[in-house]
């Protein structure tokens, strides 16, 4: 009975421990990560585009402060997709249902147009996906609370991006998020420069995910208080961010 008692406490303690701390630093072959998961039914992802004043956020610290002025504590956040020089998106974007950029199928240059390319998204009933753009576009289903466009994928269906090489020397900081078969959803900082096929194997083979995307390069910036981390930049493009109550 006692330890029985003894384990329960002990599992609690763990989950409480995770709760607290969603970000975590791993080595994948010889490289480092910062990767940060939640259980989007619980963890309230949202994106974010312009402050208040209708300007792009310069930093963190902004989107931390107008939230906290709504009794709301952010948790977690990071760039999430591509942008153009004014620092809007330059495929679909959706916030707070709100649909403020329309879908990108066009061919053109850079990783965007690395097809396939995907979204990420976070449904009406709460749970989070990712999907080949043109799987997405077959959905039938209500439009989603928060989506964001980028790419290329990384991994489609459980197999790496038919276009990335194990032997590339194309190395570079990466970002990324990846959902498990679970509903995990896994957000990914490559802090050492990684090739497109490492860091589609590390979600793939470490994370388990079964689809993944790729969401920005070397301007890839963190915000994880836990890790000390706070990154600083230019003004950014669109964010990610986890956010709970200020209680």
């Amino acid at each position: 009975m006692r330890s029985g008692f003894l384990a329960a406490a002990l599992t609690a303690l763990f989950i409480s421990a995770a709760k607290a701390a969603p970000c975590e630093q791993q080595t994948y072959r010889g490289a480092d990560y910062i990767v940060c998961g939640f259980d989007p039914q619980s963890d309230e992802i949202r994106l974010f585009l312009k402050d208040e004043d209708g300007a792009p956020w310069r930093h963190f610290n902004f989107l931390k402060e107008s939230l906290g002025a709504d009794g709301e504590q952010l948790i977690f956040a990071m760039n999430a997709g591509m942008y153009h020089e004014d620092r809007s998106p330059v495929g679909l974007y959706i916030e707070a249902s709100d649909e403020l950029s329309s879908i990108n199928t066009n061919d053109g240059p850079g990783n965007f147009h690395l097809k396939p390319n995907g979204i990420f998204y976070v449904a009406q009933d709460g749970r989070a996906f990712v999907e080949e753009t043109g799987v997405y576009l077959k959905i039938k289903q209500p439009p989603p609370r928060h989506a964001t466009q980028s790419g290329p994928m990384l991994v489609i269906g459980g197999d790496i991006h038919p276009r990335f090489l194990p032997e590339s020397t194309s190395l570079k900081r990466r970002n990324g998020v990846g959902v498990t078969d679970e509903g995990d959803v896994f957000f990914v900082l490559a802090d050492s420069p990684v090739r497109f096929y490492d860091f589609a194997s590390f979600f793939r083979d470490e994370l388990k995910t079964q689809n993944a995307l790729y969401l920005d390069g070397t301007i890839s910036r963190l915000y994880a208080p836990e890790l000390d981390r706070n990154d600083p930049g230019l003004a950014m493009g669109p964010i990610v961010g986890v956010v709970t109550s200020g209680d």
